[in-house]
């Protein structure tokens, strides 16, 4: 399916109507795969440590690229860094350092590699400070107040940081994660469901923000 096929409207508010009639946040492009995980993944409310785990890896692998490039080899990494299981990943040593620099299917970056093998024990040490990776990082959800009044593009381009992302970064630092800045940790944020930055008049922000008000959080 062609963007020109697959958009029949481009607005001026970063919205987008598709040729399915529903208006959605402009940034998937109309491209196939990535409106289907605009729709179906993106702002999602998770509590799956491995998930999580995997998010905050793949955001630190797309320092300097496009989250689509990440998006496209997502499953490549997920063979090759054994489904993001950070109990197996600790173990990891010079020659699965080797290994993965070899694999044509990721990003052959081996402070990102090294980085991962490093979070993956700094994770294991969070739970069993905090009990889960999924307490830790929802206790970093925004109050209410502590969001924009509206959730609009220009808000949006003018905030790729928050403070309490900030806050976020600043303390995962000081217990040796690495590859996690706050722009990287608010865009985990945002597709982890920790907020709901799909924006105004997009056709995901109400249903998503149902499913967030259902959601138990971890504790």
């Amino acid at each position: 399916m062609t963007l020109q096929t697959n958009i029949s409207e481009k607005l001026n508010t970063g919205l987008m109507r598709c040729d399915d009639g529903l208006v959605r946040c402009a940034w998937h492009g109309g491209l196939e795969d990535y409106r289907a995980y605009h729709d179906h993944e993106w702002g999602l409310p998770m509590a799956d440590d491995y998930r999580l785990f995997e998010k905050i890896c793949l955001e630190g692998f797309q320092s300097g690229l496009s989250w689509l490039t990440i998006l496209r080899k997502r499953e490549n990494f997920r063979a090759a860094f054994d489904g993001f299981n950070f109990h197996k990943i600790a173990h990891y040593n010079e020659i699965d350092i080797e290994r993965l620099l070899a694999d044509k299917g990721i990003v052959r970056h081996r402070g990102k590699i090294t980085s991962v093998i490093n979070n993956a024990k700094r994770a294991i040490e969070l739970i069993n400070e905090k009990g889960s990776l999924a307490a830790y990082f929802w206790s970093f959800e925004p109050q209410s107040n502590e969001r924009p009044h509206i959730v609009d593009y220009e808000t949006l381009m003018a905030n790729p940081t928050t403070p309490i992302s900030v806050k976020l970064s600043k303390d995962l630092k000081k217990r040796g994660w690495s590859f996690v800045g706050p722009t990287t940790l608010y865009a985990f944020m945002q597709a982890m469901g920790l907020v709901n930055d799909h924006i105004e008049g997009c056709s995901c922000r109400e249903p998503l923000e149902a499913i967030r008000n259902a959601f138990k959080r971890p504790v």
